[in-house]
C-alpha cells in the first residue's frame, strides 16, 4: 500500500494521491437526461470537501454513521468519501429495501444522519421516523417532488455543498484535523450481509483492510487509471463498493454511473468499460436476452447464429486462451467473430472489456463457457463481506469453470476438518458491530476466518473448488452427497428458469421448486399465440410445464455421468405460482435463496412433493410494491421426471 514514499492507507491519503497524479483524469461520470457529465478528480476532490465541510457544519461527529441510499450517482460516493473524511462512519443501504429491512439497519447502527437520492428513500425513512431515536437529519440530491415537504429536518444536498463552499476557516481546520487522526486501522465503512442465513449482520471494515484488498485485485489484474467501469450494482453491496470504491480510488480508474436501470444496456454499450463485474444472475439475464432476440429473427439469421455459436462452444475458449486451433477452425472462428460474436459483444457493452468477473455465487459451467467462447475474458473470483470481497481469482491462462483462482496476495487458505473454507487475509474485517458472540464464532483468535463455505483445493489446478454454503451441503437418506446449488445452477442455464430450489437433505429423493423467467417464457408465449394475463397463469400452463420437465431430464442426465453427484437428479418438481423475492423474504438483495425460510414458507409444498398428489391448493403471503399484505391462491400442479441409470460413457436412459 505505498507509492513512492507515501504509505497509502487511508481513503483520504487515495483520494490525495489521485489528485496529486491524475488530476485531470476522468474520476466520475453520470448520465443525465440523456447527456453524460464528467468530473476529473481536481473537480471530485473539490465536491467531496465542500460536501465534508458542509456535513461537519451540519453537525455529523467523528464516529456518528451516516447512511448513503439510492441508484449510483456520483454524489452519493461522494457522501461516502466526504463521511470517511471527517471521521464518520458511512452505511450504505439498498434502494429497493422495504422500510422494514431499512429500519431495522438504521435502528441497529444507530445512524444519525442519511443522505438519500430522492423523494422515494425520503418517503420510507419518514415512514418509520418514529421507530428512528438517533436519526437527526436528511440530505436528499433530487428536489423532485419534495417542494412542499417540511425542511425542518430536511437539506438538499446542493446547499450543503454551498454551506461547505462559505464555511469559515474554522470549519476547514477542524476538516483537516479530522483527516489527520485517521489511520489504517479507523473503521471505513459498514456494510451489512445479504443476511441468507438470519438477519444481516454489519460488518466493521477499516481503511486498511479494504484498501489491502483493493490494491491486491488490482496488483492481480493490472487495473490502472486508464480503466473504467460501469457502476450499476446495488452500492450496499460488498461487490459494487470494492470495485467502485476500493479499487477505483486504489488505482484511479474512472467510475460511470448509469441513468437507471431501465437504460443499463444502452448505457453500458456506450460506456464500452474496460472491467466489468456481474453476479450470474445477470449474465444469465443477458444471455436469455440475446437468445430471446434470436427467436424472434428470420430463419435465415437465426441459422448463422447456431452454426456459430456451436463452433464457438467448439473451439472459441480454445482461441482465447491461446491454445492450438487448426486453420480451418480459426478462420470459421474468425468469419464467425466478423458476423456474430463481434456484433453481439458490441451490443452487450462487451466490446471492450479486458476482464470481466463474476462472483457473489456459483455460475454454472454452461453458461461460464458461453460467454468465453464468445472472446470475453470472464473469470471467477471468490470471496465475501468479511473478506472485503477479494480471496481467490483466476490468471488470464488458468481459467475454469469449475474453480474460483489461486489466493491472491495478503491472503492464505486452509480447509478445515469438516471441509469449511478458512482463510487469513490483510482484507479481514475488524469486527460484526454490535455482536461479539458472532465475531467470536466467525474469526479466532489467530485472525483464521469461517467462510461457512464447503470446498477443497483441486489437485490438478491448485485451485479453490466451491461445493456450497457449508450448512447447505448434507446427504440423501443412502448416505450419497447432497448438493443443493451445483443442481440449481445447471438448472438455471436454461433461460426458461430464472430461479430454483433443490430440496433432498436426509430425504431419499430430490424435489425441486422452479420460477420462470417471465421474459423468455413470455416470448415463447407470444410466438405461440398463447395468451396469460399474468405470472401465476403462465406459470400454470400445461406447456410450460412439459418445457421445464425437458429441462429437468435433459440436467439428470447430465448429473447421471457423475457418480458423486448422480443421487441428485430430481424426482418431482414444481412451478411455483410466484416469483421468489426479496420483499417477501425469499430471497436477499443480491438473489440469495434463503433456504430455511423458504422450506418453512412452503412446507406444505414440499409435504406435497414427497407424496403421491398431483396437484395441491395453496395460500401464501405477498408484499405489494407499496408495502401492503395481501394473500394469493393457487393450486399448483406437481410433475414426475425420469431419473437415470449411472453411466460415466452413456447418458441412455434407464
Amino acid at each position: 500500500m505505498q507509492s513512492g514514499d507515501a504509505v497509502l492507507d487511508t481513503m483520504p491519503k487515495l483520494l490525495a494521491r489521485n489528485v496529486q497524479k491524475f488530476g485531470n483524469s476522468p474520476a466520475f461520470r453520470e448520465k443525465d437526461l440523456g447527456i453524460w457529465q464528467s468530473w476529473n478528480w481536481n473537480q471530485a476532490n473539490e465536491q467531496i470537501m465542500f460536501l465534508a465541510k458542509g456535513l461537519i457544519e451540519l453537525g455529523v461527529k467523528e464516529g456518528d454513521h451516516v447512511a448513503v441510499i439510492g441508484r449510483n450517482r456520483p454524489y452519493l460516493y461522494w457522501s461516502l468519501l466526504a463521511s470517511q473524511h471527517i471521521g464518520a462512519v458511512p452505511v450504505p443501504l439498498y434502494q429497493d429495501a422495504v422500510a422494514d429491512e431499512m429500519e431495522y439497519i438504521l435502528t441497529h447502527c444507530n445512524a444519525t444522519f442519511a443522505i438519500v437520492g430522492d423523494q422515494e428513500q425520503v418517503d420510507k425513512i419518514q415512514d418509520i421516523t418514529e421507530k428512528l431515536a438517533s436519526l437527526r437529519e436528511i440530505v436528499y440530491v433530487d428536489p423532485k417532488g419534495l417542494r412542499k415537504y417540511d425542511k425542518t429536518r430536511l437539506h438538499s444536498f446542493e446547499d450543503i455543498i454551498h454551506s461547505g463552499m462559505e464555511s469559515p476557516s474554522s470549519i476547514h481546520d477542524q476538516l483537516q484535523d479530522r483527516i489527520g487522526k485517521i489511520e489504517s486501522g479507523s473503521t471505513c465503512v459498514l456494510l451489512y450481509t445479504s443476511g441468507t442465513t438470519g438477519k444481516s449482520k454489519g460488518v466493521v471494515q477499516t481503511h486498511g483492510a479494504i484498501i489491502g484488498a483493493a490494491m491486491s485485485a488490482n496488483e492481480h489484474d493490472g487495473l490502472t487509471k486508464d480503466d473504467y467501469q460501469l457502476s450499476y450494482l446495488p452500492m450496499a453491496w460488498v461487490g459494487d463498493y470494492m470495485l467502485s470504491v476500493g479499487q477505483g480510488m486504489a488505482a484511479g480508474a474512472c467510475i460511470n454511473c448509469p441513468e437507471g436501470a431501465d437504460t443499463f444496456q444502452v448505457d453500458l454499450r456506450e460506456v464500452g468499460p474496460s472491467y466489468f463485474l456481474g453476479p450470474p444472475p445477470l449474465w444469465e439475464r443477458i444471455k436469455t436476452s440475446v437468445y430471446i432476440r434470436i427467436q424472434d429473427a428470420s430463419a435465415i439469421k437465426r441459422g448463422a447464429f447456431n452454426f456459430f455459436m456451436n463452433h464457438a462452444a467448439k473451439v472459441g475458449k480454445d482461441i482465447l486462451e491461446k491454445r492450438s486451433v487448426s486453420i480451418l477452425d480459426r478462420f470459421l472462428y474468425f468469419l464467425g467473430d466478423i458476423i456474430i460474436y463481434g456484433p453481439l459483444k458490441n451490443m452487450l457493452g462487451m466490446s471492450n472489456v479486458r476482464i470481466a468477473y463474476t462472483a457473489g455465487e456459483a455460475i454454472s459451467s454452461e453458461l461460464f463457457d458461453f460467454y468465453r467462447s464468445l472472446g470475453i475474458n470472464l473469470k471467477q473470483l471468490y470471496g465475501q463481506t468479511e473478506a472485503s470481497v477479494f480471496l481467490t481469482m483466476q490468471n488470464n491462462n488458468e481459467v475454469y469453470a469449475d474453480t474460483v483462482g489461486k489466493p491472491i496476495k495478503g491472503v492464505e487458505l486452509k480447509i478445515g476438518e469438516t471441509g469449511e473454507v478458512l482463510y487469513k487475509s490483510v482484507g479481514s474485517f475488524k469486527e460484526y458491530y454490535k455482536n461479539p458472540k458472532a465475531t467470536k464464532e466467525t474469526k479466532d483468535e489467530d485472525g483464521w476466518v469461517a467462510t461457512g463455505d464447503a470446498g477443497y483445493m483441486d489437485e490438478n489446478t491448485g485451485q479453490l473448488r466451491i461445493i456450497d454454503r457449508a450448512n447447505s451441503v448434507g446427504k440423501l437418506k443412502n448416505g450419497a452427497l447432497f448438493a443443493p446449488k451445483y443442481v440449481e445452477n445447471k438448472l438455471k442455464f436454461f433461460s426458461n428458469i430464472l430461479e430454483a430450489v433443490l430440496f433432498g437433505d436426509a430425504r431419499d429423493t430430490c424435489v425441486a421448486f422452479l420460477n420462470i423467467d417471465l421474459a423468455a417464457v413470455g416470448n415463447w408465449a407470444e410466438r405461440n399465440n398463447i395468451s396469460y394475463s399474468s405470472y401465476q397463469e403462465l406459470a400454470a400452463h400445461e406447456q410450460v410445464g412439459k418445457i421445464l420437465k425437458e429441462h429437468v431430464e435433459e440436467v439428470n442426465k447430465d448429473l447421471a455421468m457423475d457418480p458423486n453427484m448422480s443421487s441428485c437428479q430430481i424426482k418431482r418438481f414444481l412451478v411455483l405460482h410466484k416469483e421468489l423475492d426479496p420483499d417477501d423474504g425469499e430471497i436477499t438483495r443480491t438473489r440469495k435463496v434463503k433456504r430455511s425460510f423458504v422450506s418453512e414458507k412452503y412446507a406444505d409444498l414440499i409435504s406435497a412433493l414427497y407424496s403421491e398428489k398431483t396437484s395441491i391448493a395453496t395460500k401464501t403471503e405477498v408484499t405489494y410494491e407499496d408495502g401492503r399484505k395481501g394473500y394469493l391462491e393457487a393450486t399448483v400442479k406437481i410433475v414426475d421426471a425420469t431419473l437415470y441409470e449411472v453411466k460415466k460413457q452413456d447418458k441412455n436412459a434407464a
